[in-house]
């Protein structure tokens, strides 16, 4: 590889790493043609993007990079693919689901909003994690349930208030 194509290909992960603010480090080496396809189409089902990386232009991009991501260089031996996603666990439920029918690929490490996992271990936990959608629909679901209360309530008083004003009228008549 030319010295200038090694320089754009940093570039082009410098300019991710800094567009995106979660992305996970993983090793898939091991598995087969089709287990990799499988793999990127998975990728392409939960909005990831995919991408077999070497470690040295990785760790250039990092360094490139404002954040803070030295925590992540341990991470970068053997075999390394990098996920960037807008959903911060995305990419850790796609590993979960894929590990069900292979062993691969297994978790080195992750960034999201700042903050560094590493290790297999921490997977079940960025599981656990709740996207900003998610975040959101449980906020709106919090504030409506108050709401509709309330509504339900001035519905059901009204009805009772036009029965009684009906009953007035009648007797009066």
């Amino acid at each position: 590889m030319r010295r200038e194509d090694k320089k754009i290909l940093i570039e082009d992960l410098t300019q991710q790493l800094t567009d995106n603010s979660n992305f996970y480090l993983a090793d898939i080496s091991k598995l087969n043609a089709e287990d990799t396809s499988n793999l990127r189409r998975l990728c392409f089902k939960y909005g990831i993007k995919m991408q077999v990386v070497k470690n040295t232009f990785l760790k250039q991009a990092m360094e490139n990079v404002e954040r803070d991501l030295e925590e992540l260089y341990s991470a970068l031996k053997g075999n390394t693919s990098i996920m960037f996603t807008e959903a911060g666990n995305a990419p850790a439920k796609l590993i979960k689901e894929f590990r069900k029918k292979s062993d691969r690929p297994i978790l080195k490490g992750a960034y999201i909003e700042e903050t560094t996992y590493l290790g297999d271990e921490q997977l079940d936990y960025l599981v656990a994690i709740k996207s900003k959608d998610e975040l959101i629909g449980d906020i709106v679901a919090l504030l409506q349930s108050p709401v509709k209360n309330v509504v339900s309530a001035l519905q059901s008083g009204g009805s009772k208030l036009s029965g009684i004003l009906e009953t007035l009228s009648e007797k009066t008549a």
